[in-house]
């Protein structure tokens, strides 16, 4: 694999090249050696920060550490792409080893095993049916719309004020009778209507 090296307020030494090319090469026993890494070391205030970014044909695996040692952190973010490449091993392994040719013919069993059945039982129903006589039979039919039931209408007289009252006033006798239309009249003898809606805010309709 090609390596970059990039350092950032940071020497990299010809130690930290050795060390990050031994993490390279146990990376590419796994994955293999067509790719790219990049290697970024830099130095913040009293933190070593050490970024590994690994660029393959099937995945891109990155990884960034700390320590107040930069040998610490650069082991530290190698071993986390080790492990990711491990995973993806695992589980790149796991489906190549159902391949298509079993999906297709387990699907064909699959598929096939109802028209078997199926069959058969045509055919008993065939052999059943032979010798019977014909039964008549009565169909009702029905109407294609159902009557709609008469509305159930209630008289009510407590959502009606017996006496002239202001907005504030009828707003709170509607909320006290728990009613969700009120009908009063202000001190004026104008008919007014209070309607709350499903946001809960009541809604004021004067009625001409």
């Amino acid at each position: 694999m090609d390596v970059e090296y990039t350092g950032r307020q940071t020497t990299i030494t010809k130690k930290l090249k050795s060390q990050a090319e031994e993490g390279v090469e146990a990376i590419a026993k796994i994955v293999g050696n067509s790719g790219s890494v990049h290697v970024i070391l830099s130095t913040d205030k009293y933190r070593q920060i050490a970024e590994v970014t690994v660029q393959t044909r099937h995945q891109k695996m990155v990884a960034r550490c700390e320590a107040t040692d930069m040998i610490v952190a650069l082991h530290d973010a190698l071993a986390k792409i080790e492990q990711q490449a491990i995973r993806h091993k695992k589980r790149y392994g796991t489906i190549k080893r159902h391949p298509k040719s079993d999906l297709k013919g387990a699907a064909a069993e699959v598929a096939g095993a109802p028209v078997v059945r199926k069959t058969t039982a045509v055919k008993a129903a065939a052999k059943s049916s032979v010798g019977r006589k014909a039964v008549p039979m009565l169909v009702h039919s029905f109407p294609s719309h159902s009557p709609l039931a008469e509305p159930h209408v209630v008289r009510s007289n407590d959502s009606v004020a017996l006496r002239p009252m202001s907005i504030e006033e009828a707003v709170k006798e509607a909320a006290f009778r728990d009613r969700e239309v009120f009908v009063f009249r202000d001190h004026g003898g104008q008919a007014m209507v209070l309607y709350r809606k499903r946001d809960g805010k009541m809604e004021l309709i004067e009625v001409p």
